[in-house]
């Protein structure tokens, strides 16, 4: 399930999770400007797509309100290599899943990794 909470804008740092277009994103710069004469501050936000890897801007006014994702961070042990598709068991509640094997991380059966989930997006840290 996606799990969310909303903040606002001007409440987010550098690090921290955001979501734009329904994609889970981490903020890498915030820059919130001084309120003018006629209106209020503004909040500029570069991030980047923490399971895509696109960078997304997003410029609203600082005290707009904006989801931030609830990443599941969970310990699972490695099954089964098949092809570029890894077969995976969650420690806590022996739950079996698949996803793509990443091609960065060097990976072997019975090793431990930890993954990153939201909603049906699966990510090998």
């Amino acid at each position: 399930m996606e799990e969310k909470k909303q903040t606002e804008i001007k409440n987010l740092k550098s690090g921290s999770f955001v979501l734009l277009d329904d994609d889970p994103c981490r903020v890498d710069k915030i820059q919130i400007s001084k309120p003018g004469k006629h209106g209020g501050a503004k909040a500029r936000i570069t991030a980047t797509g923490v399971f895509s890897g696109t960078k997304k801007n997003l410029v609203k006014p600082g005290d707009t309100r904006v989801d931030v994702p609830i990443i599941e961070k969970r310990s699972v042990q490695v099954l089964a290599i098949i092809g570029n598709v890894i077969q995976l068991m969650d420690l806590e509640d022996y739950s079996n899943f698949e996803t793509e094997k990443p091609e960065d991380i060097e990976l072997h059966e019975g090793q431990e990794v930890t993954i990153w989930r939201y909603g049906s997006r699966v990510m090998i840290k």
